[in-house]
């Protein structure tokens, strides 16, 4: 009787440990959630905290990365792999947090972080196209600038506008959205606008956005506007804003239209690379991010989305 009791329990363990076993298999199997975006490729450990994008001319683009970081642009393929890397002359990367360029192929590097609200050394480094440069190193113009509306170097902490990790370029102009860090959080974003040559300027405070209640998701991170100019993104972390049918300067009271992206890594920049299509970067932590990311925008969004509808 021994014999016949133990068998069967052996064999409904042995068939256990086989499912299991399939079951473990299978998540292995399972490839990484990426949410709405697709996957392009994993920067090298060098490039650990990527916090702004931009397109050259030759399908290519120009990445750099945020505070403690080397002072160095560097280019990389489709597939995130480092081709070239240009020392920034003239320049220092107290908190480099977006990248944009101009018609001209100019690039600018936002040296806006402002975690603390403390800084009074906010730049923006103008640079030459740098598909130009035949060396190793590239020159940098300083556009220097204050917001005038701050008194206090840090202000109090329900006046915590003075962070910045976006912006993009227009005309002539530089358009800065700030990231809001007040305590309780209100939700705003501040919009200044500088001009793109070589000086000393106080920002045009143009206007004041709110996105939402929620720290998590509606602290900007970078923005970026179409080769068209008729649409401009502006990412938070796992959220993208796309605005259309607007008016300058007055940009952020178009139609707008708030995407989950479905991710919730520390999503850093944004870039278009054609009127439909947008690059994503999410900078490094643990195990997760580092990446690359294609977010096609014919996919996600659903025909109504060209309807009027103010956030």
């Amino acid at each position: 009787m021994l014999q016949n009791e133990v068998y069967p329990n052996t064999m409904l363990m042995n068939r256990l440990v086989v499912l299991f076993g399939f079951v473990f298999l299978q998540a292995c199997s399972q490839k990484p959630h990426y949410g709405n975006l697709d996957f392009m490729g994993k920067f090298p450990t060098r490039l650990n905290e990527v916090s702004g994008l931009d397109k050259d001319g030759n399908g290519n683009f120009w990445v750099i990365e945020d505070n403690g970081n080397k002072d160095k642009i560097y280019q990389v393929d489709s597939l995130a792999r480092v081709i070239r890397e240009l020392k920034v002359e003239n320049a220092k990367n107290k908190d480099w947090e977006d990248l944009a360029k101009d018609r001209n192929g100019n690039l600018y590097i936002g040296d806006f972080g402002n975690n603390r609200n403390h800084r009074e050394n906010l730049v923006i480094y103008k640079l030459p196209n740098p598909e130009h440069e035949k060396g190793d190193k590239i020159k940098s113009e300083k556009i220097e600038f204050r917001y005038p509306e701050q008194k206090k170097f840090p202000p109090k902490k329900s006046k915590l506008y003075y962070d910045a990790e976006a912006f993009f370029h227009r005309g002539n102009s530089l358009y800065i959205i700030t990231k809001n860090r007040t305590r309780p959080y209100d939700g705003k974003a501040m919009i200044y606008k500088v001009p793109d040559t070589k000086g000393h300027y106080d920002a045009e405070l143009i206007g004041e956005w709110f996105l939402c209640n929620d720290q998590n998701r509606c602290s900007v991170t970078a923005a970026t506007i179409s080769p068209d100019g008729k649409t401009i993104a502006v990412l938070g972390y796992g959220t993208l804003w796309l605005i259309t049918d607007f008016e300058f300067d007055h940009f952020y009271k178009g139609t707008v239209k708030q995407i989950d992206l479905g991710l919730r890594t520390q999503l850093e920049a944004i870039c278009f690379i054609g009127h439909d299509t947008l690059l994503l970067s999410d900078e490094r932590s643990h195990d997760t991010g580092g990446n690359l990311y294609r977010l096609q925008l014919s996919k996600i969004l659903e025909p109504e989305s060209n309807t009027k509808s103010k956030p």
